[in-house]
């Protein structure tokens, strides 16, 4: 997953950016559904998946509304559809 980060980041000490926060959640969201899949009965942490997904939304709705190529690279390079 660090090959995404350092693809979409927009500089070399990029960690804040709208791309990079999104990479992370992504990664993020992975290791919390493999973990729920394992242990059905986690709550806390379907909490926290919900969470991480609805944050990567809001994030995408962000980008949509303001970067269009930057929400296209996104996409592309996480493979998220939308």
């Amino acid at each position: 997953m660090n090959k995404n980060i350092k693809e979409l980041a927009m500089h070399d000490k990029d960690t804040g950016s709208s791309e990079i926060q999104i990479a992370l959640l992504t990664e993020k969201i992975e290791t919390l559904s493999k973990h729920i899949k394992q242990f059905k009965k986690d709550k806390h942490s379907s909490v926290g998946l919900l969470r991480a997904v609805n944050r990567r939304k809001k994030l995408l709705d962000y980008l949509k509304r303001n970067k269009i190529d930057s929400y296209k690279n996104v996409l592309s390079k996480l493979n998220l559809r939308k």
